[in-house]
């Protein structure tokens, strides 16, 4: 195969290899060079007077290494056209400065990444864009009634799975309705990745990506990106254009190099957070395991309907009797868990969260602290060991008071 893949018949497996790639244009090496610039020179004025004679124009419009996995990622999501931008924070940013406007009404899951939330109470609210937060298990006609009560409204903002609490969303139904009233659907599908929930396929209009995650694969790379439809796409180019809000060309490289594997760890991330949850389920400290596979998830029907597997993210919560500082000192205890934000990396983390902090739409109470792990590529068995022994120090921390209560 000697260029970029036209034809998207082919299997998802050849797409990944093969997309994205301009080998006639490289000298005949198979990947991208990283392309560092700002200017480009141009032959004629009536090329800086029409950009679109020329494939580019100047650094702040893209370069070849960020065109090869724009149009990647394009292959990869059927999307009509991708941005990228240089965090996942960043994508979010960019596709709601897309869409709304002064005056608008956004509509957010309540599950939403904390980041997003941020952002929409604080940087949205100064600019005249107000924030409606629903439960993520809602109804088709409970969210039709949402529009109706707020008939403004221009965003429907999904993300499903829930951070933090895994809740999956009627996404297809959900969109339906969004359509109804005009509004675009933007959903961050970045548990997921296009290899496992086709997002624009089941009626989101623009799907955002931390490629931090899963797609750099090595914890070294910050980056969004952001796949629209044809009726999106153009508005989304211009927003990106308009703040010059540009990625890194090495994370570009980086970015396109994780792509070429992204499927293989995925795959085998998936299988080790489903042996490692069927195993916590079955521990005395743990309440419950959440995992959108497990049937007791909500909207677990949505995740076998819509989606094709499930990726290495999930929380579990511990039993009532152990407080909050039994939490920290178990996950503290750990040794090959580190304590640490994001995930998708070849190292396994751990984090404690109070969503009852956050949380607005309804009193959240997940009855016990809640867990989250992301499992690595470290020996399996020794992980687990590594939690069981966290797991039982909770037990010997509690005889150990017991026994002092005698004395």
């Amino acid at each position: 195969m000697s260029d970029s893949l036209e034809n998207k018949a082919v299997g998802l497996e050849t797409r990944i290899g093969h997309s994205g790639r301009n080998v006639s244009e490289q000298h005949g090496f198979v990947n991208s060079p990283i392309y560092r610039g700002s200017t480009v020179v141009h032959e004629t004025f009536a090329q800086v007077e029409n950009p679109k004679l020329i494939k580019f124009f100047y650094g702040t419009h893209g370069n070849p290494t960020v065109k090869n996995l724009e149009d990647a990622w394009s292959q990869l999501t059927g999307a009509a056209g991708t941005v990228i931008q240089s965090s996942g924070l960043a994508a979010i940013v960019l596709a709601i400065l897309s869409v709304a406007k002064a005056g608008d009404n956004i509509l957010m899951v309540d599950s939403v990444y904390l980041p997003s939330r941020n952002f929409s109470n604080k940087i949205l609210k100064r600019l005249n864009v107000s924030v409606t937060y629903y439960k993520p298990t809602i109804t088709a006609d409970e969210l039709r009634t949402l529009f109706q009560q707020h008939p403004n409204t221009s965003i429907l903002f999904l993300e499903s799975p829930g951070s933090q609490t895994f809740e999956i969303q009627d996404v297809p139904a959900l969109t339906a309705v969004a359509r109804e009233f005009n509004a675009a659907s933007l959903l961050d599908n970045t548990w997921a990745t296009p290899i496992f929930f086709d997002a624009l396929k089941h009626g989101v209009d623009i799907s955002i990506e931390a490629g931090t995650k899963y797609l750099g694969g090595h914890s070294d790379l910050l980056m969004g990106l952001c796949a629209a439809n044809a009726k999106w796409y153009p508005a989304l180019r211009e927003t990106y254009l308009l703040l010059g809000s540009i990625p890194g060309n090495e994370d570009c490289f980086l970015a396109l190099r994780g792509l070429r594997t992204l499927h293989l760890r995925l795959k085998e991330a998936e299988r080790r957070a489903l042996d490692a949850a069927s195993w916590l389920q079955k521990q005395p400290q743990v309440l419950k395991v959440i995992h959108p596979a497990f049937p007791d998830c909500p909207g677990h029907e949505f995740w076998k309907r819509d989606f094709t597997g499930s990726s290495g993210l999930f929380s579990f919560i511990l039993k009532p009797q152990y407080t909050r500082e039994d939490a920290f000192r178990m996950v503290e205890s750990l040794k090959l868990f580190s304590i640490g934000f994001s995930w998708g990396g070849f190292e396994s983390l751990v984090m404690f969260y109070d969503c009852t902090s956050f949380r607005t739409t309804e009193k959240f109470n997940p009855g016990g602290c809640l867990i989250r792990v992301s499992f690595g590529l470290e020996d399996q068995e020794d992980l687990k060991a590594d939690l069981l022994q966290g797991l039982r120090s909770l037990d010997n921390k509690q005889k150990g008071a017991a026994n002092v209560s005698h004395l």
